[in-house]
């Protein structure tokens, strides 16, 4: 494919470390790479701006039904953490994902990858942990699996069984970290499906050092390391991050200045989500000038799930990112394309333009990067392009 009639061309440049824009008003995919020359059909871009397509890395998109009921419990006025106090939240979801088919779950989440296509995100980080057992936990793996080898999305697996004590280990917590440690994590390993390991590292879920055991048993099995930090409170967990060398540390709206320095000297990436920090209504935004001004690289992502985050739109978060965390159009473009592939270890295969790679583009309505945050109110992507191969969203 030859993508002609280009206004600008944005991509980050891990070599000058900067957001570059070209006005080549051409770009050759040869099999699907970014190459210098191609004996493909052309595309028309109508002067449309062209970028990487989104890189969305914290994403829990395996359920059954969304609990729409608790959004009104929090316009009057109850938390997510009292509503979770309650039985709701996470543990509101595992019943259904318990009893539901692979085939039900596939469908759903094959629905949900179309969603994310359309929205400009080329590739998801998918967790599972709304099964909590492990013949539920290996299900939920096994469909993101499935609809990674059928869906032109590519989805990055990770394990989350670390996600909540579930209620029929409401009184032994210690019993389900040994359950997780024992039976699930060797399980998972033998599938040999997920790519990450994740833990909820908070108060009232897993503590410091539930989660060191739970990473370390998923170390020693071969998993890479991801983990909910410090979200509500500060629990000490961006020090346990920095500790155990985590590829990434998510969501820190409550990181301590121990836990910054800890990820600065441990080179862990911060994945901000402030669809979740706006979506339940919170006021503590990540503190993510802070995180910039001690060097952190800093990636960005949906959160998107049944709970506390519906949103699933990666233009949506930038928009966030600069409104509410003071980053920059060029910090939050690079933090959902680069810097979100490098959380996932593959920033040498996507997240910006550049020969080999892989071809994932949107082609957008607009003419300059600048534009897309500013367009909340409609979504201004006119195709997307993933592995070579164009699909028409607009409209």
């Amino acid at each position: 494919m030859i993508l002609s009639n280009i206004s600008q061309i944005a991509t980050y440049n891990p070599s000058s470390e900067k957001v570059e824009i070209s006005d080549d008003s051409q770009l050759c995919i040869q099999n699907g790479l970014f190459s210098e020359s191609s004996d493909g059909e052309t595309f028309d871009c109508a002067g449309g701006l062209v970028t990487p397509g989104f890189v969305d890395p914290h994403t829990h998109p395996v359920y059954v039904d969304a609990r729409e009921d608790e959004i009104a419990q929090r316009l009057a006025g109850t938390s997510y953490e009292e509503i979770a106090a309650t039985g709701g939240g996470i543990n509101a979801s595992i019943r259904a994902v318990r009893e539901a088919s692979e085939e039900i779950l596939k469908n759903s989440l094959s629905k949900r990858m179309d969603n994310f296509l359309k929205l400009g995100t080329t590739t998801v980080e998918a967790k599972s942990g709304y099964g909590l057992n492990t013949e539920s936990e290996l299900k939920s793996l096994k469909v993101i699996d499935e609809v990674n080898k059928s869906h032109p999305i590519d989805i990055v697996p990770t394990f989350l069984g670390a996600h909540a004590i579930p209620p029929e280990f409401r009184d032994n917590s210690e019993g389900f970290v040994d359950l997780i440690c024992d039976e699930m994590i060797p399980a998972v390993a033998e599938q040999g499906i997920a790519e990450f390991s994740d833990v909820f590292c908070e108060n009232g879920y897993f503590d410091v050092n539930q989660s060191r055991r739970i990473l370390t048993a998923a170390r020693e099995n071969g998993m890479n390391l991801r983990m909910h930090a410090d979200e509500f409170e500060d629990s000490g967990a961006a020090e346990l991050a920095g500790e155990l060398r985590a590829v990434s540390a998510d969501h820190l709206m409550m990181v301590s200045k121990s836990g910054i320095r800890a990820l600065k000297e441990n080179r862990v990436i911060a994945t901000l989500l402030p669809g979740t920090t706006h979506f339940l209504g919170k006021k503590g935004f990540a503190p993510a000038r802070k995180l910039f001004d001690e060097g952190i690289t800093i990636a960005l992502a949906t959160d998107f799930n049944p709970g506390s985050c519906r949103i699933n739109s990666m233009p949506y978060i930038m928009s966030l990112a600069v409104e509410e965390m003071q980053m920059t159009v060029e910090e939050a473009f690079a933090s959902a394309t680069y810097h979100a592939a490098e959380s996932l270890g593959i920033e040498d295969k996507i997240g910006s333009i550049e020969f080999e790679k892989q071809a994932d583009l949107i082609v957008w309505d607009v003419e300059s990067l600048d534009d897309i945050p500013n367009r909340t109110n409609s979504l201004p992507i006119r195709s997307v392009i993933k592995r070579g191969k164009h699909f028409e969203v607009s409209g």
